[in-house]
């Protein structure tokens, strides 16, 4: 008995002897590595947003706007596109207050264009490189929701999304993208949605933009990395904006309605720096989603009946509701 405790003893001792002399080095060498790299990928992201030319579409309101306050505090030279003149020039003197003289903050250029309008758009991009000379960072955020059925949705209507949510994105980079492989410079993000990657019922025109989006951007990735050019992707889902208040209906006109999951969404800020923390370490693409909706995304890949199944319940679910 006493030799079993003994080397008990022993072989506590020794497993005392290993964790402190190598686990737990290990462990905080480990620790001290990565607070390292994480210390190196700050500094990297920072260099790479401080005095870049970052393009922000739709910089009025909700995630456009909070994406303004988020380059604008990382020193980025800002140029804040919308519809709204009154509206720019408030951002830009809410931007002015919180200028940050330590990152040579620069006051923001505005310009006011539709982007469903493709002429207007083609003008817009002229007047920024006049002004500016080149583009870095180009956010295309700008874009308009659907709500409706599509048996009673007017074709015009799938245009009009179409036109703010897909083509006028497209026109904005194209324009803006020959003069980013000259400088074989610059990165292009697309904000794009949950349901760019899957569909549910009721959302049809608004989802069939994304899809389309989606599909563009993963092309334009592949054909312009050899001018060492970056894409990032971001696919949101509910966010806390007006995006369904001012969403289409099938007779093209304005839904008004704040919908419980919007507003339970995350919040336009949080979003605004998970799309910093994205272009500053030039990932390919980002889904910023709960549960729910990400096991959406691998239950349509994996199981799709089931998830087509799931999508007629709720089809069924909500017209039922809208009927009673």
């Amino acid at each position: 008995l006493s030799s079993c405790a003994s080397r008990k003893t022993i072989q506590k001792g020794k497993l005392m002897d290993l964790t402190s002399t190598v686990i737990i080095p290990l462990l905080f060498g480990s620790l001290g590595i990565f607070g390292l790299f994480r210390l190196l990928q700050w500094m990297r992201m920072r260099a790479y947003l401080q005095g870049a030319v970052v393009v922000i579409t739709g910089a009025t309101s909700g995630l456009g706007k909070e994406c303004a306050k988020a380059f604008h505090a990382a020193g980025s030279q800002l140029v804040l596109c919308g519809r709204d003149s009154e509206k720019l020039k408030d951002l830009v003197q809410q931007l002015s207050t919180m200028t940050n003289h330590r990152k040579n903050t620069h006051k923001p250029h505005t310009v006011i264009f539709d982007l469903s309008d493709t002429k207007t758009v083609l003008n817009a991009a002229e007047e920024i490189l006049k002004y500016l000379g080149h583009v870095d960072i180009l956010i295309n955020n700008a874009g308009i929701s659907f709500r409706g059925t599509i048996v009673d949705t007017g074709l015009d209507v799938d245009k009009k999304v179409m036109e703010t949510n897909y083509f006028g994105p497209i026109a904005l980079t194209k324009a803006l993208l020959p003069s980013m492989i000259k400088r074989r410079q610059g990165h292009i993000v697309a904000i794009s949605s949950v349901q760019g990657k899957i569909s549910i019922p009721f959302r049809s025109a608004y989802a069939a933009s994304k899809h389309a989006t989606q599909a563009f951007f993963d092309c334009l990735r592949a054909e312009v990395e050899q001018y060492d050019i970056d894409v990032t992707v971001v696919s949101p889902g509910y966010i806390q904006t007006n995006l369904s208040l001012n969403a289409v209906t099938a007779d093209g006109s304005r839904y008004g309605v704040m919908d419980k999951n919007t507003a339970e969404g995350q919040t336009a800020a949080e979003v605004a720096q998970v799309v910093l923390n994205a272009v500053g370490q030039k990932k390919k693409e980002v889904l910023v989603a709960g549960l729910t909706p990400s096991l959406a995304i691998y239950l349509r890949n994996l199981f799709p009946r089931l998830f087509f199944t799931l999508m007629a319940a709720r089809a069924k679910k909500e017209r039922k509701a809208k009927d009673s």
